[in-house]
């Protein structure tokens, strides 16, 4: 049975087909480029085009240019959106269209948003709350954000994870991504260090219908993509950080920060799980040298205290 997305979708290109002569070739490209905004608000667990704004477009947009989407593909999906939500507001379905206020800079892939390490310790080593409550909340969204920075995990891979894929005494857990590609990554110290934390809270918020995700709500239920990104949000404004937080500037700083330390670009590669070293070289251009154990040895949360 189609859902609210794909009926609306399908209404709109059979009009356009219909109305405006286009050819097969421009309605099969729509259609491509609305079929991938459908399933990125799916995975964000959506189910409304007007649910859609425009930090999340951003988001979008950043995930099709790391998959190595070039610049004047993604100028078409701009393009597509524009046309898209124009309709849905004429149709009573959008209040806004997200994508009229978006530019892309430049033909270049610029790189990619990120924090610098002050922030980011400003942000993972924030007090926590005095409301217990708001206490139990903190200590998991820093466990997942410890997560996020410490193995540069994408949004998915975390929202999916499962308790037997961490594993706190090796130190490492194992992730699906894309293409179903399974990679195990290392985990370090403060990240299990704050894991650790958030395990011995997570018993509690189980119920009968828990499954084994390894983040969970209050309610017992998965910790979804969505409300991880409302979340990461609202950390960063108790942080007092300037920049609007989202999952996917944690997985920047990972590669960005690792690879100033390392200069290696071939185990950054294999990390964020890229198929292609071309999407990697986004966050440097420095030469590619071998470097042994290079993410104990160079990521700023895994060197050993001294």
């Amino acid at each position: 049975m189609a859902d609210v997305l794909t009926e609306q979708l399908a209404a709109f290109l059979s009009q356009q087909a219909s109305q405006r002569a286009l050819s097969p070739h421009t309605i099969n490209a729509w259609r491509r480029d609305l079929e991938k905004l459908a399933a990125f608000l799916r995975e964000c667990g959506l189910q409304a085009w007007r649910a859609l704004d425009q930090p999340l477009l951003e988001e979008f947009i950043g995930r099709c240019s790391e998959q190595g989407l070039e610049i004047r593909s993604q100028q078409r999906l701009l393009s597509s959106l524009r046309g898209f939500y124009d309709w849905l507001a004429r149709e009573g379905h959008a209040a806004f269209n997200p994508a009229r206020g978006m530019r892309l800079k430049s033909n270049k892939r610029d790189l990619p948003r990120l924090l610098d390490v002050d922030a980011l310790q400003a942000l993972l080593d924030a007090p926590a709350p005095a409301d217990d409550a708001e206490k139990a909340l903190w200590i998991r969204d820093r466990a997942v954000m410890e997560l996020f920075y410490s193995s540069g995990l994408r949004l998915s891979e975390l929202a999916y994870a499962h308790l037997p894929d961490l594993d706190l005494r090796a130190r490492h857990v194992t992730v699906v991504g894309k293409g179903n590609k399974t990679r195990r990554l290392p985990v370090g110290r403060k990240a299990c260090e704050a894991l650790s934390s958030w395990l011995a809270l997570r018993e509690a918020w189980c119920t009968e219908k828990s499954e084994d995700w390894l983040f969970l709500t209050p309610k017992g239920l998965r910790f979804n993509e969505r409300a991880i990104q409302l979340r990461l949000k609202y950390q960063a404004q108790r942080a007092g950080l300037a920049q609007h937080l989202h999952p996917h500037m944690l997985r920047h700083s990972f590669a960005s920060h690792l690879l100033e330390s390392s200069h290696d670009l071939r185990a950054v590669q294999e990390l964020l799980g890229h198929a292609d070293i071309s999407t990697t070289q986004i966050y440097t251009h420095l030469d590619y040298q071998h470097l042994a154990d290079v993410y104990d040895k160079a990521h700023p949360r895994s060197r050993k205290a001294k």
